[in-house]
Protein backbone atom coordinates (compact mmCIF):
# COMPACT_ATOMS: atom_id res chain seq x y z
CA UNK A 1 0.00 0.00 0.00
CA UNK A 2 1.34 3.62 -1.15
CA UNK A 3 1.40 6.35 1.31
CA UNK A 4 -1.27 8.44 -0.82
CA UNK A 5 -3.30 5.49 -0.51
CA UNK A 6 -2.67 4.82 3.23
CA UNK A 7 -4.01 8.70 3.90
CA UNK A 8 -6.67 8.75 1.96
CA UNK A 9 -7.84 5.39 3.93
CA UNK A 10 -6.95 7.65 7.37
CA UNK A 11 -9.20 10.73 5.92
CA UNK A 12 -12.34 8.38 4.97
CA UNK A 13 -12.01 6.78 8.57
CA UNK A 14 -12.22 9.97 10.07
CA UNK A 15 -14.71 11.26 7.59
CA UNK A 16 -16.49 8.29 9.01
CA UNK A 17 -15.77 8.95 12.56
CA UNK A 18 -17.11 12.21 12.53
CA UNK A 19 -20.59 11.11 10.15
CA UNK A 20 -20.98 8.84 13.36
CA UNK A 21 -20.50 11.14 15.98
CA UNK A 22 -23.23 13.58 14.49
CA UNK A 23 -25.21 10.43 13.90
CA UNK A 24 -25.35 9.29 17.72
CA UNK A 25 -25.42 12.88 18.89
CA UNK A 26 -28.87 13.83 16.74
CA UNK A 27 -30.39 10.51 17.51
CA UNK A 28 -29.41 11.51 21.35
CA UNK A 29 -31.37 14.91 21.25
CA UNK A 30 -34.16 14.06 18.83
CA UNK A 31 -34.75 11.21 22.21
CA UNK A 32 -33.80 14.11 24.85
CA UNK A 33 -36.34 15.82 22.57
CA UNK A 34 -39.61 13.42 22.69
CA UNK A 35 -38.70 12.71 26.47
CA UNK A 36 -39.18 16.63 27.54
CA UNK A 37 -42.35 16.38 24.95
CA UNK A 38 -43.96 13.82 27.14
CA UNK A 39 -42.71 15.94 30.25
CA UNK A 40 -44.92 19.27 29.01
CA UNK A 41 -47.55 16.99 28.18
CA UNK A 42 -47.83 15.46 31.76
CA UNK A 43 -47.10 18.91 32.90
CA UNK A 44 -50.08 20.30 31.11
CA UNK A 45 -52.37 17.34 32.08
CA UNK A 46 -51.75 18.01 36.01
CA UNK A 47 -52.25 21.70 35.25
CA UNK A 48 -55.94 20.43 33.40
CA UNK A 49 -56.66 18.47 36.53
CA UNK A 50 -56.20 21.28 39.02
CA UNK A 51 -58.21 23.85 36.54
CA UNK A 52 -61.12 21.02 36.68
CA UNK A 53 -61.29 19.92 40.46
CA UNK A 54 -60.59 23.96 42.06
CA UNK A 55 -63.54 23.92 44.28
CA UNK A 56 -65.07 20.92 43.58
CA UNK A 57 -66.20 19.63 47.14
CA UNK A 58 -66.97 16.11 47.96
CA UNK A 59 -67.58 14.42 51.09
CA UNK A 60 -64.78 11.97 52.38
CA UNK A 61 -66.28 10.15 54.97
CA UNK A 62 -63.98 11.48 57.79
CA UNK A 63 -63.35 14.38 60.34
CA UNK A 64 -59.89 13.89 60.08
CA UNK A 65 -59.96 13.67 56.36
CA UNK A 66 -61.71 17.05 56.10
CA UNK A 67 -59.55 18.76 58.31
CA UNK A 68 -56.63 18.29 56.06
CA UNK A 69 -56.57 21.24 53.56
CA UNK A 70 -54.15 20.27 50.08
CA UNK A 71 -52.70 23.90 50.33
CA UNK A 72 -50.86 22.98 54.04
CA UNK A 73 -49.33 19.44 52.38
CA UNK A 74 -48.13 21.56 49.38
CA UNK A 75 -46.12 23.92 51.33
CA UNK A 76 -44.54 21.48 52.99
CA UNK A 77 -43.28 20.28 49.63
CA UNK A 78 -42.23 23.81 48.64
CA UNK A 79 -40.37 23.62 51.35
CA UNK A 80 -38.51 20.30 50.39
CA UNK A 81 -37.82 21.94 46.83
CA UNK A 82 -36.37 24.80 49.01
CA UNK A 83 -34.79 22.89 50.99
CA UNK A 84 -32.90 20.79 47.36
CA UNK A 85 -32.43 23.85 45.65
CA UNK A 86 -30.28 25.09 48.51
CA UNK A 87 -28.40 21.94 48.88
CA UNK A 88 -26.82 21.59 45.25
CA UNK A 89 -30.30 19.90 44.45
CA UNK A 90 -30.48 16.78 46.52
CA UNK A 91 -32.11 15.82 49.58
CA UNK A 92 -30.47 12.36 49.45
CA UNK A 93 -28.58 10.93 53.07
CA UNK A 94 -25.25 11.95 54.10
CA UNK A 95 -25.94 15.16 52.43
CA UNK A 96 -26.95 18.84 53.69
CA UNK A 97 -30.32 18.31 51.74
CA UNK A 98 -31.28 15.21 54.52
CA UNK A 99 -30.18 16.65 57.25
CA UNK A 100 -31.70 19.96 56.71
CA UNK A 101 -35.41 17.85 55.66
CA UNK A 102 -35.25 16.16 59.17
CA UNK A 103 -34.62 19.73 61.01
CA UNK A 104 -37.56 20.80 58.90
CA UNK A 105 -39.73 17.79 59.99
CA UNK A 106 -38.57 17.95 63.47
CA UNK A 107 -39.69 21.62 63.95
CA UNK A 108 -42.78 21.81 62.32
CA UNK A 109 -43.79 18.74 65.04
CA UNK A 110 -42.29 20.47 67.63
CA UNK A 111 -44.18 23.82 67.03
CA UNK A 112 -47.39 22.28 66.21
CA UNK A 113 -47.85 18.83 68.01
CA UNK A 114 -47.56 17.73 71.46
CA UNK A 115 -46.69 14.24 70.23
CA UNK A 116 -43.25 13.16 71.41
CA UNK A 117 -41.17 13.35 69.13
CA UNK A 118 -37.76 11.17 68.98
CA UNK A 119 -34.58 11.23 66.31
CA UNK A 120 -32.73 7.60 66.55
CA UNK A 121 -28.95 7.06 64.40
CA UNK A 122 -28.13 4.24 62.63
CA UNK A 123 -24.89 3.59 60.62
CA UNK A 124 -24.94 3.09 56.97
CA UNK A 125 -21.99 1.52 55.24
CA UNK A 126 -21.00 3.24 52.20
CA UNK A 127 -19.36 1.33 49.15
CA UNK A 128 -18.53 3.30 46.07
CA UNK A 129 -16.79 1.92 42.68
CA UNK A 130 -13.07 2.73 42.93
CA UNK A 131 -13.21 2.17 39.04
CA UNK A 132 -15.18 1.08 36.36
CA UNK A 133 -16.12 -2.71 36.71
CA UNK A 134 -15.36 -4.86 33.55
CA UNK A 135 -17.49 -7.70 32.20
CA UNK A 136 -16.20 -9.69 28.77
CA UNK A 137 -18.27 -12.30 27.83
CA UNK A 138 -17.75 -15.76 25.88
CA UNK A 139 -20.08 -17.56 23.82
CA UNK A 140 -18.45 -20.75 21.74
CA UNK A 141 -15.32 -18.74 21.69
CA UNK A 142 -16.10 -15.41 20.50
CA UNK A 143 -15.48 -12.68 23.24
CA UNK A 144 -17.14 -9.28 24.09
CA UNK A 145 -15.94 -6.49 26.32
CA UNK A 146 -19.11 -5.06 27.12
CA UNK A 147 -19.36 -1.32 28.01
CA UNK A 148 -20.58 0.40 31.13
CA UNK A 149 -21.94 3.77 31.56
CA UNK A 150 -22.81 5.91 34.54
CA UNK A 151 -25.62 7.32 32.40
CA UNK A 152 -27.01 3.51 31.65
CA UNK A 153 -29.19 4.27 28.93
CA UNK A 154 -25.99 4.52 26.86
CA UNK A 155 -24.15 1.17 27.95
CA UNK A 156 -24.50 -2.78 27.85
CA UNK A 157 -24.34 -2.92 31.64
CA UNK A 158 -24.71 -0.71 35.04
CA UNK A 159 -22.86 -2.08 38.76
CA UNK A 160 -25.29 -2.51 41.44
CA UNK A 161 -25.56 -0.96 44.91
CA UNK A 162 -23.60 -2.71 47.34
CA UNK A 163 -22.31 -5.27 44.59
CA UNK A 164 -19.15 -6.88 46.42
CA UNK A 165 -15.78 -6.58 44.88
CA UNK A 166 -15.34 -9.53 42.32
CA UNK A 167 -11.30 -10.46 41.23
CA UNK A 168 -11.59 -13.67 39.40
CA UNK A 169 -8.52 -14.69 37.20
CA UNK A 170 -10.42 -16.63 34.98
CA UNK A 171 -13.74 -16.75 33.19
CA UNK A 172 -16.34 -18.44 34.85
CA UNK A 173 -19.19 -20.69 33.38
CA UNK A 174 -22.98 -19.29 33.05
CA UNK A 175 -25.93 -20.58 34.37
CA UNK A 176 -29.14 -19.25 33.52
CA UNK A 177 -31.64 -19.68 36.43
CA UNK A 178 -35.17 -20.76 34.64
CA UNK A 179 -38.66 -18.63 35.39
CA UNK A 180 -37.62 -15.85 37.13
CA UNK A 181 -35.73 -17.18 39.96
CA UNK A 182 -38.28 -16.11 42.56
CA UNK A 183 -38.41 -19.71 43.80
CA UNK A 184 -35.89 -22.30 45.30
CA UNK A 185 -37.81 -24.52 42.52
CA UNK A 186 -36.69 -21.91 39.68
CA UNK A 187 -32.89 -22.75 41.36
CA UNK A 188 -32.59 -26.28 41.65
CA UNK A 189 -34.15 -26.85 38.13
CA UNK A 190 -31.37 -24.76 37.31
CA UNK A 191 -29.09 -26.65 34.84
CA UNK A 192 -26.20 -26.84 35.46
CA UNK A 193 -26.28 -26.01 39.04
CA UNK A 194 -25.46 -22.54 40.40
CA UNK A 195 -23.27 -23.34 43.05
CA UNK A 196 -19.92 -21.98 42.33
CA UNK A 197 -21.13 -20.41 38.53
CA UNK A 198 -21.96 -16.92 37.68
CA UNK A 199 -25.85 -17.14 37.45
CA UNK A 200 -27.97 -15.18 35.16
CA UNK A 201 -31.73 -14.08 36.23
CA UNK A 202 -34.28 -12.06 34.19
CA UNK A 203 -35.98 -9.30 36.40
CA UNK A 204 -39.90 -9.90 37.25
CA UNK A 205 -42.54 -11.10 39.65
CA UNK A 206 -40.42 -11.09 42.92
CA UNK A 207 -38.14 -7.98 44.03
CA UNK A 208 -34.50 -8.10 43.79
CA UNK A 209 -33.14 -8.23 47.50
CA UNK A 210 -35.27 -12.13 46.97
CA UNK A 211 -33.38 -12.69 43.82
CA UNK A 212 -30.13 -11.42 45.66
CA UNK A 213 -31.13 -14.04 48.66
CA UNK A 214 -31.91 -16.87 46.66
CA UNK A 215 -28.31 -16.22 45.07
CA UNK A 216 -26.99 -15.77 48.14
CA UNK A 217 -28.33 -19.58 49.50
CA UNK A 218 -27.08 -21.35 46.57
CA UNK A 219 -23.39 -20.43 47.10
CA UNK A 220 -22.83 -18.58 43.56
CA UNK A 221 -19.89 -16.70 42.69
CA UNK A 222 -22.01 -13.86 41.16
CA UNK A 223 -25.03 -12.70 39.83
CA UNK A 224 -26.10 -11.19 36.57
CA UNK A 225 -29.34 -9.45 36.80
CA UNK A 226 -30.98 -8.00 33.24
CA UNK A 227 -33.90 -6.15 32.34
CA UNK A 228 -37.02 -7.75 31.24
CA UNK A 229 -37.90 -5.95 27.53
CA UNK A 230 -41.53 -5.64 28.53
CA UNK A 231 -41.73 -2.01 27.23
CA UNK A 232 -39.45 0.17 25.46
CA UNK A 233 -38.48 1.78 29.40
CA UNK A 234 -37.35 -1.57 30.73
CA UNK A 235 -34.75 -2.37 27.98
CA UNK A 236 -31.67 -0.84 29.41
CA UNK A 237 -29.77 -1.14 32.48
CA UNK A 238 -31.40 0.18 35.89
CA UNK A 239 -29.98 1.30 39.16
CA UNK A 240 -31.14 -1.29 41.77
CA UNK A 241 -29.68 -2.31 45.31
CA UNK A 242 -29.16 -5.95 46.70
CA UNK A 243 -28.74 -3.92 50.75
CA UNK A 244 -25.90 -2.87 52.42
CA UNK A 245 -25.59 -6.80 53.70
CA UNK A 246 -25.00 -8.02 50.50
CA UNK A 247 -21.88 -10.29 49.69
CA UNK A 248 -22.46 -11.08 45.95
CA UNK A 249 -20.38 -9.71 43.14
CA UNK A 250 -23.44 -8.18 41.10
CA UNK A 251 -24.72 -6.18 37.95
CA UNK A 252 -27.50 -5.60 35.96
CA UNK A 253 -27.39 -6.27 31.95
CA UNK A 254 -29.74 -4.65 29.55
CA UNK A 255 -32.14 -6.83 28.14
CA UNK A 256 -30.17 -7.17 24.90
CA UNK A 257 -27.36 -8.52 26.55
CA UNK A 258 -28.94 -10.87 29.47
CA UNK A 259 -31.49 -12.00 26.81
CA UNK A 260 -28.49 -13.12 24.27
CA UNK A 261 -26.65 -14.83 27.29
CA UNK A 262 -29.79 -16.54 28.40
CA UNK A 263 -30.30 -18.06 24.63
CA UNK A 264 -26.86 -19.07 24.41
CA UNK A 265 -26.84 -20.91 27.96
CA UNK A 266 -29.41 -23.28 26.70
CA UNK A 267 -27.11 -25.22 24.98
CA UNK A 268 -24.47 -26.30 26.88
CA UNK A 269 -22.24 -26.19 23.63
CA UNK A 270 -21.91 -22.62 23.50
CA UNK A 271 -19.43 -22.67 26.66
CA UNK A 272 -20.74 -19.46 28.12
CA UNK A 273 -18.21 -18.25 30.16
CA UNK A 274 -17.90 -14.76 32.07
CA UNK A 275 -15.94 -12.58 33.30
CA UNK A 276 -15.90 -9.98 35.65
CA UNK A 277 -13.92 -7.35 37.89
CA UNK A 278 -15.41 -5.42 40.38
CA UNK A 279 -13.49 -2.83 42.49
CA UNK A 280 -15.33 -0.66 45.17
CA UNK A 281 -13.72 1.64 47.42
CA UNK A 282 -14.76 1.20 51.22
CA UNK A 283 -15.69 4.61 53.04
CA UNK A 284 -15.84 5.18 56.21
CA UNK A 285 -19.27 5.15 57.47
CA UNK A 286 -21.68 8.17 58.25
CA UNK A 287 -25.00 8.55 60.21
CA UNK A 288 -28.22 8.58 58.89
CA UNK A 289 -31.37 9.60 61.12
CA UNK A 290 -35.25 8.16 62.03
CA UNK A 291 -37.53 10.71 63.31
CA UNK A 292 -40.82 8.89 65.05
CA UNK A 293 -43.04 11.18 66.62
CA UNK A 294 -46.30 9.54 69.68
CA UNK A 295 -49.60 10.24 70.22
CA UNK A 296 -49.44 11.21 74.07
CA UNK A 297 -52.68 9.20 73.94
CA UNK A 298 -53.69 5.36 73.42
CA UNK A 299 -52.68 2.17 74.08
CA UNK A 300 -48.65 1.73 73.45
CA UNK A 301 -49.38 -1.87 73.34
CA UNK A 302 -51.61 -1.33 70.51
CA UNK A 303 -50.14 0.98 67.67
CA UNK A 304 -50.80 2.32 64.32
CA UNK A 305 -47.84 3.10 62.95
CA UNK A 306 -47.73 5.33 59.75
CA UNK A 307 -44.31 5.28 57.72
CA UNK A 308 -42.69 6.93 54.79
CA UNK A 309 -39.18 7.77 54.02
CA UNK A 310 -37.84 11.35 54.21
CA UNK A 311 -34.49 10.59 51.74
CA UNK A 312 -33.97 11.32 47.53
CA UNK A 313 -32.18 9.86 45.60
CA UNK A 314 -28.70 11.93 44.83
CA UNK A 315 -29.84 12.52 41.37
CA UNK A 316 -32.55 14.68 41.87
CA UNK A 317 -34.68 16.86 45.07
CA UNK A 318 -36.82 13.94 45.74
CA UNK A 319 -40.23 15.99 45.36
CA UNK A 320 -42.48 12.96 44.68
CA UNK A 321 -40.40 10.24 45.77
CA UNK A 322 -40.92 10.90 48.31
CA UNK A 323 -41.25 14.48 49.24
CA UNK A 324 -45.13 13.43 48.99
CA UNK A 325 -45.27 10.55 51.30
CA UNK A 326 -43.24 12.59 53.79
CA UNK A 327 -45.63 15.66 53.43
CA UNK A 328 -48.69 13.84 53.60
CA UNK A 329 -47.11 12.21 57.16
CA UNK A 330 -46.57 15.24 58.19
CA UNK A 331 -49.80 16.78 57.67
CA UNK A 332 -51.64 13.66 59.18
CA UNK A 333 -49.64 14.36 62.49
CA UNK A 334 -50.94 17.57 62.41
CA UNK A 335 -54.13 17.32 61.83
CA UNK A 336 -54.67 14.96 64.33
CA UNK A 337 -52.78 16.86 66.90
CA UNK A 338 -55.26 19.87 65.87
CA UNK A 339 -58.30 17.58 66.26
CA UNK A 340 -57.39 15.72 69.58
CA UNK A 341 -56.99 19.58 70.97
CA UNK A 342 -60.82 19.44 70.24
CA UNK A 343 -64.09 18.57 72.58
CA UNK A 344 -65.46 16.76 70.17
CA UNK A 345 -63.21 14.57 68.41
CA UNK A 346 -62.90 11.55 70.61
CA UNK A 347 -59.37 10.28 71.02
CA UNK A 348 -58.36 7.06 69.58
CA UNK A 349 -57.87 4.02 72.38
CA UNK A 350 -54.64 3.36 70.43
CA UNK A 351 -51.58 5.04 70.18
CA UNK A 352 -50.07 6.45 66.06
CA UNK A 353 -47.26 6.86 65.95
CA UNK A 354 -45.59 8.89 62.59
CA UNK A 355 -42.25 8.15 61.14
CA UNK A 356 -39.85 9.04 58.40
CA UNK A 357 -37.02 6.70 57.73
CA UNK A 358 -33.81 7.71 56.69
CA UNK A 359 -32.06 5.63 54.07
CA UNK A 360 -34.53 4.00 51.92
CA UNK A 361 -33.57 5.20 48.58
CA UNK A 362 -30.19 2.76 49.40
CA UNK A 363 -32.39 -0.11 50.92
CA UNK A 364 -34.96 0.43 53.12
CA UNK A 365 -32.09 0.59 55.84
CA UNK A 366 -34.10 2.74 58.31
CA UNK A 367 -37.23 0.62 58.31
CA UNK A 368 -35.25 -2.04 58.47
CA UNK A 369 -33.34 -1.28 61.59
CA UNK A 370 -36.20 0.06 63.49
CA UNK A 371 -37.61 -3.03 63.27
CA UNK A 372 -34.61 -5.10 63.88
CA UNK A 373 -34.42 -2.64 67.08
CA UNK A 374 -38.17 -3.26 68.57
CA UNK A 375 -37.84 -7.64 67.43
CA UNK A 376 -35.02 -6.78 70.12
CA UNK A 377 -36.49 -4.77 72.46
CA UNK A 378 -38.54 -5.19 76.14
CA UNK A 379 -39.55 -2.02 76.62
CA UNK A 380 -43.16 -1.95 76.80
CA UNK A 381 -44.42 0.25 73.70
CA UNK A 382 -40.98 -0.03 71.52
CA UNK A 383 -41.42 -3.85 71.19
CA UNK A 384 -42.36 -5.55 67.49
CA UNK A 385 -45.30 -6.87 69.26
CA UNK A 386 -46.93 -3.57 70.07
CA UNK A 387 -47.22 -2.98 66.55
CA UNK A 388 -50.96 -3.70 65.35
CA UNK A 389 -50.23 -2.07 61.89
CA UNK A 390 -48.05 -0.04 59.40
CA UNK A 391 -49.53 2.28 56.77
CA UNK A 392 -46.73 3.13 53.97
CA UNK A 393 -47.09 6.44 51.90
CA UNK A 394 -44.35 6.28 49.44
CA UNK A 395 -44.95 8.77 46.21
CA UNK A 396 -48.53 9.76 46.38
CA UNK A 397 -48.38 12.51 43.61
CA UNK A 398 -47.29 11.25 40.35
CA UNK A 399 -47.79 13.46 37.69
CA UNK A 400 -49.38 10.59 35.46
CA UNK A 401 -50.76 8.82 38.89
CA UNK A 402 -52.84 5.97 38.98
CA UNK A 403 -54.81 5.47 42.60
CA UNK A 404 -52.62 2.37 43.44
CA UNK A 405 -53.83 0.52 46.48
CA UNK A 406 -51.19 -2.34 48.14
CA UNK A 407 -52.94 -5.81 47.43
CA UNK A 408 -52.34 -8.01 50.00
CA UNK A 409 -52.72 -11.13 47.72
CA UNK A 410 -49.85 -10.26 46.55
CA UNK A 411 -47.83 -10.70 49.53
CA UNK A 412 -44.82 -12.62 49.18
CA UNK A 413 -44.88 -16.34 49.84
CA UNK A 414 -42.67 -16.53 52.93
CA UNK A 415 -44.73 -13.89 54.31
CA UNK A 416 -46.13 -14.73 57.89
CA UNK A 417 -49.36 -15.94 58.23
CA UNK A 418 -50.76 -13.89 60.62
CA UNK A 419 -50.12 -10.82 58.54
CA UNK A 420 -52.09 -12.02 55.96
CA UNK A 421 -55.76 -11.38 56.94
CA UNK A 422 -55.35 -8.42 58.13
CA UNK A 423 -53.34 -6.32 55.10
CA UNK A 424 -55.87 -8.00 52.88
CA UNK A 425 -58.40 -5.94 55.06
CA UNK A 426 -56.23 -2.74 54.74
CA UNK A 427 -56.33 -3.37 50.77
CA UNK A 428 -60.55 -3.43 50.96
CA UNK A 429 -60.56 -0.54 53.21
CA UNK A 430 -59.01 1.72 50.76
CA UNK A 431 -60.73 0.08 47.61
CA UNK A 432 -64.09 0.72 49.89
CA UNK A 433 -62.95 4.59 49.98
CA UNK A 434 -62.02 5.04 46.22
CA UNK A 435 -65.32 3.23 45.28
CA UNK A 436 -67.59 5.25 47.85
CA UNK A 437 -65.39 8.45 46.11
CA UNK A 438 -66.30 7.23 42.70
CA UNK A 439 -62.53 7.36 42.06
CA UNK A 440 -61.09 4.79 40.16
CA UNK A 441 -58.30 3.05 41.72
CA UNK A 442 -55.66 0.18 40.67
CA UNK A 443 -53.69 -2.83 42.55
CA UNK A 444 -50.64 -2.17 42.56
CA UNK A 445 -47.85 -4.94 43.96
CA UNK A 446 -47.21 -5.76 47.39
CA UNK A 447 -43.67 -7.42 47.49
CA UNK A 448 -42.15 -5.74 49.87
CA UNK A 449 -40.60 -2.93 47.85
CA UNK A 450 -40.85 0.08 50.12
CA UNK A 451 -40.41 0.47 53.70
CA UNK A 452 -43.75 -1.65 54.85
CA UNK A 453 -41.43 -4.95 54.00
CA UNK A 454 -39.47 -5.56 56.96
CA UNK A 455 -42.69 -4.61 59.08
CA UNK A 456 -44.69 -7.21 57.04
CA UNK A 457 -41.56 -10.02 56.85
CA UNK A 458 -42.07 -10.27 60.64
CA UNK A 459 -45.54 -10.59 60.56
CA UNK A 460 -46.98 -7.24 61.01
CA UNK A 461 -50.21 -6.42 59.08
CA UNK A 462 -48.90 -3.61 56.16
CA UNK A 463 -51.22 -1.61 53.60
CA UNK A 464 -50.80 1.45 51.89
CA UNK A 465 -51.20 3.38 48.44
CA UNK A 466 -48.86 4.40 45.88
CA UNK A 467 -49.33 6.98 42.96
CA UNK A 468 -46.61 4.73 40.64
CA UNK A 469 -43.38 5.06 39.17
CA UNK A 470 -41.81 3.82 36.24
CA UNK A 471 -44.55 1.62 35.18
CA UNK A 472 -46.20 2.78 31.67
CA UNK A 473 -49.98 3.96 32.08
CA UNK A 474 -52.00 1.45 29.79
CA UNK A 475 -54.48 2.73 27.45
CA UNK A 476 -57.15 0.72 29.45
CA UNK A 477 -56.38 2.72 31.98
CA UNK A 478 -56.71 5.97 30.88
CA UNK A 479 -59.55 5.04 29.90
CA UNK A 480 -61.10 3.73 32.72
CA UNK A 481 -59.93 6.88 34.44
CA UNK A 482 -61.20 9.21 31.74
CA UNK A 483 -65.01 7.29 32.35
CA UNK A 484 -64.81 8.36 35.78
CA UNK A 485 -63.01 11.68 36.12
CA UNK A 486 -63.96 13.02 33.04
CA UNK A 487 -62.70 13.27 29.23
CA UNK A 488 -58.72 13.98 29.29
CA UNK A 489 -58.39 13.56 32.97
CA UNK A 490 -57.27 10.14 32.74
CA UNK A 491 -53.59 10.54 32.22
CA UNK A 492 -51.51 10.26 29.54
CA UNK A 493 -50.89 6.64 27.97
CA UNK A 494 -47.92 4.89 26.98
CA UNK A 495 -45.90 7.39 29.35
CA UNK A 496 -44.48 6.53 33.16
CA UNK A 497 -46.31 7.31 35.38
CA UNK A 498 -43.62 9.31 36.88
CA UNK A 499 -41.49 10.41 33.57
CA UNK A 500 -38.89 12.12 36.59
CA UNK A 501 -38.71 9.15 39.10
CA UNK A 502 -35.43 8.68 39.90
CA UNK A 503 -34.42 11.84 37.90
CA UNK A 504 -33.77 16.12 38.96
CA UNK A 505 -36.63 16.53 37.18
CA UNK A 506 -38.31 15.29 40.52
CA UNK A 507 -39.42 18.89 41.44
CA UNK A 508 -42.43 20.07 42.63
CA UNK A 509 -43.59 20.78 39.14
CA UNK A 510 -43.47 16.91 39.06
CA UNK A 511 -46.86 16.82 41.02
CA UNK A 512 -50.54 16.34 40.46
CA UNK A 513 -52.08 18.29 43.01
CA UNK A 514 -55.84 16.33 42.11
CA UNK A 515 -54.54 13.18 42.78
CA UNK A 516 -52.21 13.92 45.58
CA UNK A 517 -54.85 15.59 47.50
CA UNK A 518 -57.21 12.54 46.97
CA UNK A 519 -54.49 10.15 48.32
CA UNK A 520 -54.19 12.06 51.20
CA UNK A 521 -57.42 12.20 51.89
CA UNK A 522 -57.53 8.31 51.60
CA UNK A 523 -54.63 8.04 53.49
CA UNK A 524 -56.28 9.78 56.48
CA UNK A 525 -59.74 8.19 56.06
CA UNK A 526 -58.13 5.00 56.59
CA UNK A 527 -56.26 6.41 59.79
CA UNK A 528 -59.38 7.23 61.58
CA UNK A 529 -60.89 3.70 60.59
CA UNK A 530 -58.76 1.91 61.98
CA UNK A 531 -58.34 4.27 65.15
CA UNK A 532 -62.10 4.03 66.01
CA UNK A 533 -62.29 0.50 65.92
CA UNK A 534 -63.39 -1.28 68.66
CA UNK A 535 -61.25 -3.99 68.42
CA UNK A 536 -58.24 -3.40 66.15
CA UNK A 537 -56.56 -6.19 67.28
CA UNK A 538 -58.73 -9.00 66.59
CA UNK A 539 -60.11 -7.43 63.47
CA UNK A 540 -57.13 -7.12 62.11
CA UNK A 541 -55.78 -10.84 63.37
CA UNK A 542 -58.60 -13.12 62.70
CA UNK A 543 -57.31 -16.04 65.00
CA UNK A 544 -59.66 -19.19 63.38
CA UNK A 545 -58.38 -17.37 59.70
CA UNK A 546 -54.86 -17.16 60.65
CA UNK A 547 -54.92 -20.60 61.87
CA UNK A 548 -57.13 -21.91 58.48
CA UNK A 549 -54.05 -20.09 56.33
CA UNK A 550 -51.10 -21.81 58.89
CA UNK A 551 -52.96 -25.57 58.43
CA UNK A 552 -52.94 -25.09 54.42
CA UNK A 553 -49.23 -24.08 54.51
CA UNK A 554 -48.29 -27.17 56.53
CA UNK A 555 -50.68 -29.57 54.00
CA UNK A 556 -49.14 -28.13 50.98
CA UNK A 557 -45.42 -28.58 52.76
CA UNK A 558 -46.37 -32.28 53.34
CA UNK A 559 -47.52 -32.82 49.56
Amino acid sequence: MNIQTSKAITILISVLGILASVVIFTLTALALTKINKKVDEIRIYTQKSIINFRGRQISTGSHLSSSIHINEVMSHLNEFQRIATMSNGTRAVNTLGFNRTLDYITNYLTANTNFKISRTSFTVVPKQLARLPILITTINGTSSNHSYSNSQLAGDFYHIEYTASARFAAPLELTAIPNLGCTDNDWRRASPQPTGRIVLVKRGECTFLEKGALATKYRVAALLLYNDGTSADRRAPVFVTLGENNTLPALFLSFQLGQKLADAAQQRSNNVRVFININRTHEQPFPSDNICADTPTGDSTQTIIIGSHSDSVPDGPGINDNGSGSAANLALAVALARLFRTPFYHKYKYRVRFCWWGAEEIGLLGSDHHVKQAKNSSTIGERLSDYLVNLNYDMLASPNYIFGIYDGRTAKNDTPAQALPGSNKITSLFREWFVEQHLPWDYTDFSGRSDYGPFLAEGIVAGGLFSGAEDVKSVEQRNRYDAVLGQGLGGIPDIKEDPCYHKACDSIENINVFGYEKMVQAAAYALEYLGRKEDLRSWLYPTLEIQDLVNRNRSQLVR
